[in-house]
């Protein structure tokens, strides 16, 4: 299945000069929302994963699916101010700006194996300070999955050292 069939693409959003893949026409179709889920979990292949971490608020849409259908627990990592119980943060820069992630701190045990999830890997910033709170926390990142990969703004770059997979690229 051809998933780019799916993305629509917005120009100037969130700002001047930025062209926003926008995924909600896959969201909204059924079997398409089903087979790239299917696809996404294929990604993650024999290993055993404990927690699956998403960040707000696109890593919601697919992170607890995969949770689910690994058997694991699904973790959110949200912007300042929104987790209610002790947490933990660090400050990233995005693609056209900075702002700062939080963690629960009881939501990753030491040693447990995590699989970060986001919709998309623009800069590699927002994954970084996830990984670095997952190391803070003690847990064993074992990739990092993306739906889409923005190529040309060398995310992967900020996350060497980690397995980054991805289901399509532009």
């Amino acid at each position: 299945m051809d998933f780019n069939d799916y993305i629509r693409d917005i120009q100037d959003f969130p700002q001047q000069g930025i062209v926003f893949k926008d995924i909600t026409p896959l969201l909204q179709d059924k079997e398409t929302l089903k087979k790239a889920s299917e696809a996404l979990f294929l990604l993650v292949g024999e290993h055993r994963i404990d927690k699956v971490v998403g960040m707000e608020s696109r890593g919601f849409f697919f992170g607890p699916m995969l949770a689910t259908k690994l058997n694991a627990g699904f973790v959110p990592v949200r912007k300042s101010g929104k987790l209610p119980a002790a947490k933990i943060s660090q400050s990233y820069n995005l693609e056209y700006g900075t702002d700062i992630l939080e963690i629960h701190e009881d939501s990753i045990q030491k040693g447990e194996n995590v699989l970060i999830h986001d919709d998309v890997l623009a800069t590699g910033g927002t994954a970084k300070a996830v990984c670095q709170l997952i190391e803070r926390l003690g847990g064993n990142i074992i990739a990092c999955n993306f739906l889409i990969e923005l190529d040309f703004l060398s995310g992967r770059n900020n996350l060497n050292g980690y397995e980054v997979q991805s289901l399509l690229h532009y």
